[in-house]
């Protein structure tokens, strides 16, 4: 793993003031590593935040430090020019008169030093970023998706501190934003790079972000890791229709004949279908609300196979019908957290209650990456 550049200290973001019409006053504090996450409906202010960090807009009240590097404060300011970031717009924007290879190295320092430990090195970009067989091609004869890979492969090669993504994916379809997704991934498992990724898109976040700041009307709602402000009954997300947590586990054993994959989280096991895995390697699952039904003792013949003993931490009434309940997995309540949404009918039939013990029947996990 290459180690990213940024210093051991947290990345701190405070912008107060008004652009035109539209109010910002937007504060939070967000890990040195990992993916961070901007999330909220449209005009909530995340690619304003973005612009803000880069310098490319500047508010009087702001304040913006990496690590140990004060990027703006009260009395000082650093122009973009001065700022180690990398910048991936929702369009590539490549040059064209520039082969893949020019285009990738224009914003390279001249004299990086090759044999510095931070610094990171254009075969990695391009063994990361699938990028070996474009080289001599002209960005015109690129699919959308390899213009965008291109883009990123150039910020990365400028030697950032920090890479921010403003919605990368947006303009491209479902198809081949489902191609791009692995190779941002590889980003997050090969680099310790922060990375800040604004994106609209729930499932593009329940499978990239680690972190979450979650957005509304130019202010920070909450701010914290993507299982805990999934899981908040107080939050949005886990009132949304298609709510859902996600967690990462760590593959125990596979069965090929019956091609499953045992993998544990905190508090329990679970069976999911999988092509091939290997014991140790390190996997990220959904489980939707409405995916989790609930029991108060095990069913003795079902087609289900992940039955787990929970506990209820909290349940809430969602729209009058349906009921919304925060689980943790295992007997205790420091296990995974989990989502269930049932009808009030079945709620009231069981008489669920705050810290009573159930069997949380899974009907289905989905791998959302390796």
């Amino acid at each position: 793993m290459t180690e990213g550049p940024a210093g051991s200290g947290m990345i701190e973001v405070a912008f107060r003031g008004t652009l035109g019409t539209f109010a910002l006053d937007a504060k939070f504090r967000a890990p040195p590593s990992g993916v961070t996450a901007l999330f909220g409906p449209s005009g909530c202010g995340k690619t304003t935040v973005l612009r803000c960090m880069a310098g490319l807009q500047r508010l009087p009240d702001g304040y913006c430090a990496v690590g140990d590097e004060c990027w703006q404060d009260q009395t000082s300011f650093r122009p973009t020019y001065e700022r180690p970031i990398g910048y991936v717009f929702q369009e590539a924007s490549l040059f064209p008169h520039l082969s893949v290879r020019h285009n990738l190295l224009y914003g390279a320092p001249r004299r990086a030093d090759t044999a510095e430990e931070n610094h990171i090195k254009f075969d990695e970009v391009i063994d990361l970023l699938g990028l070996d067989g474009l080289l001599e091609r002209a960005p015109r004869h690129l699919s959308g998706g390899e213009r965008q890979r291109v883009a990123i492969g150039r910020a990365l090669l400028s030697q950032p501190k920090l890479l921010l993504m403003d919605e990368p994916l947006s303009a491209l379809d479902r198809l081949t934003k489902n191609e791009i997704l692995p190779f941002i991934e590889r980003l997050h498992e090969s680099l310790s790079l922060p990375i800040f990724y604004v994106s609209h898109d729930i499932s593009e976040l329940e499978r990239l972000a680690d972190f979450l700041v979650l957005m509304r009307a130019g202010t920070v709602l909450a701010a914290g890791p993507l299982r805990e402000l999934q899981s908040d009954p107080a939050l949005p997300l886990a009132t949304m229709h298609d709510a859902a947590v996600s967690l990462d586990a760590t593959v125990e054993a596979y069965d090929a004949t019956y091609g499953l994959v045992t993998l544990a989280v905190d508090g329990s096991k679970l069976l999911v279908p999988a092509a091939s895995a290997m014991p140790g390697e390190h996997r990220r699952i959904r489980i939707a609300a409405g995916d989790v039904s609930l029991a108060l003792a095990p069913p003795a013949h079902s087609s289900i196979l992940n039955v787990a003993p929970a506990r209820i931490l909290s349940l809430s009434n969602v729209d009058g019908h349906e009921v919304l309940l925060v689980l943790s997995l295992g007997l205790n309540r420091e296990g995974a957290r989990l989502l269930s949404r049932i009808t009030r009918k079945s709620a009231e039939q069981l008489d669920l209650k705050a810290n009573k013990s159930v069997f949380a029947q899974v009907k289905s996990v989905a791998l959302a990456r390796r």
